[in-house]
C-alpha cells in the first residue's frame, strides 16, 4: 500500500512539472579552445585549475580601455526549436577585465559587437578572481539582465569576442533550463558527449584547435 502512494505521489509531481511546462531536455558543455574558429590576438593558454588544463583570452594584464581584438566562434547544432541560456566558466581579475561581447545567430544579428559597442551583446560577469560559473547576460545602461536566446533547429553561430584584456574563458554550457540559480541548472564540464570538431578557416588571420595542437 505504501509502495502504491509512493508511486501515485511521484505520477502527480510528474504531471505538475509537465502541466506547468517545466520541461529540461537539453543541455551541452563545450571547451572554449575547441572553438571553430579563434581569431587572434585571442590565444590558447594552460592552467592546471581549468577543463582540460587550457583555456582561452586575450592574453595581458587587465588594462582600462584594452581588448576590442580577437573572438572565439562555434557552430552549434541546436537540435529542437526553444529558448536557450549560457553559463560559462571563468576567471576575471578585476572590474578591468570582467567582460566580454556575446552575440548567437541567427536569434542576434549579424552584427560586430566590438565595432557597434551594442549593449544588447555586453556581458558582464561577477567580478571573483577563482573560476566560477557565471550566466551570460546583457549589460544594459539600466542594469545587468540575463539574456535568452529563442533559436530555430539546426545550426546556429555563437560568438564570444574580446571586450577587456585578460578575461578567462574556459567552458560554455548551454540549456534550456532558464532558471537563474546554478545549483538549479547545475551547468557541467564537457564529457565524449559533448564533442564539436573544428572546421577549416576562411582566412589565414583565423586559428583553429587542430592548428594549436599540431605545433605543440
Amino acid at each position: 500500500m505504501r509502495y502504491n502512494m509512493l508511486f501515485f505521489c511521484m505520477l502527480f509531481i510528474v504531471g505538475l512539472l509537465l502541466a506547468n511546462g517545466i520541461s529540461y531536455s537539453y543541455d551541452r558543455a563545450i571547451e572554449a579552445e575547441m572553438a571553430n574558429t579563434l581569431e587572434a590576438p585571442m590565444v590558447v593558454a594552460e592552467d592546471g585549475e581549468a577543463s582540460g588544463e587550457r583555456y582561452i583570452w586575450m592574453e595581458g594584464e587587465p588594462l582600462t580601455g584594452g581588448g576590442d581584438k580577437g573572438w572565439a566562434e562555434y557552430v552549434i547544432n541546436i537540435p529542437k526549436a526553444g529558448t536557450y541560456a549560457l553559463w560559462a566558466h571563468v576567471f576575471v581579475w578585476d572590474g578591468n577585465s570582467d567582460s566580454f561581447w556575446v552575440t548567437w545567430q541567427p536569434a542576434d544579428p549579424d552584427e560586430d559587437a566590438q565595432v557597434t559597442k551594442n549593449t544588447e551583446f555586453r556581458w558582464s560577469i561577477g567580478t571573483k578572481n577563482a573560476w566560477h560559473w557565471d550566466r551570460i547576460n546583457h549589460w544594459l545602461d539600466g542594469g545587468t539582465f540575463d539574456r535568452e536566446w529563442e533559436l530555430p533547429a539546426g545550426e546556429t553561430t555563437l560568438r564570444i569576442a574580446v571586450r577587456e584584456d585578460g578575461a578567462k574563458l574556459d567552458v560554455v554550457f548551454i540549456t534550456d533550463n532558464l532558471s537563474a540559480d546554478a545549483a538549479d541548472v547545475n551547468p557541467r564540464f564537457p564529457g565524449p558527449e559533448d564533442k564539436i570538431t573544428p572546421v577549416e578557416p576562411q582566412d589565414k588571420l583565423t586559428t583553429t584547435w587542430g592548428k594549436i595542437k599540431a605545433q605543440r
